[in-house]
């Protein structure tokens, strides 16, 4: 054998050997395992029963109306706070209206009948539809239903008192007029955990 060949066979089998000990000086014992993980979001689900809450005729100045309903969390999700946006739109018969008819429909609301009904707050729709979500929260909605919210399945029966205010003076403007009322109900989740 030429000098160049064997200078190849010993350079391989060098590298071969280094090969064999590196290969066995990184031999470790390993084992793995996969975990299956999922995120899932809840959902917020009220629902307010019944959904027409009054629905009068032919009312006249001293006239009040007392109606309940109950609030329901459907969702998987504790509600933390329920929040009424108020809005309505004023049929004018006759068109001769100089005030606004919803500054004479006074609305309180009542803890529901199993807290004795009591007051929790007296106003009129027209003050009401101008209210801050969080006034509305703070004011109403909160002490009705307590701070802790509306647990996920828990319900919570309201008691709304509509008055048609006698203020004592000619209000004949307002006759044949009708005021549509629109509530709409958020609901707020709790906070996180």
């Amino acid at each position: 054998m030429n000098i160049k060949r064997r200078f190849l066979v010993g350079l391989t089998s060098i590298l071969l050997g280094i090969a064999l000990i590196s290969g066995g000086t990184y031999a470790y014992f390993s084992d793995n395992k996969m975990t299956d993980n999922t995120f899932a979001s809840g959902t917020l689900d009220l629902s307010v029963n019944p959904n027409t809450l009054i629905n009068v005729k032919n009312i006249k100045p001293g006239d009040s109306f007392l109606r309940n309903f109950t609030l329901k969390n459907n969702g998987t999700l504790d509600i933390g706070k329920v929040i009424i946006e108020t809005d309505y739109t004023v049929i004018d018969a006759m068109g001769d209206n100089t005030e606004d008819f919803g500054n004479h429909i006074a609305v309180e609301f009542l803890l529901n009948m199993d807290k004795n009904n009591q007051p929790i707050y007296k106003t009129t729709l027209a003050s009401l539809k101008n209210m801050s979500p969080d006034a509305v929260a703070k004011n109403i909605t909160i002490p009705a239903i307590g701070k802790g919210g509306l647990p996920s399945g828990a319900s919570e029966r309201l008691v709304v008192k509509f008055s048609f205010v006698d203020n004592g003076k000619d209000q004949n403007q307002f006759q044949g007029d009708s005021l549509k009322l629109e509530w709409k109900f958020v609901a707020m989740q709790a906070f996180g955990e």
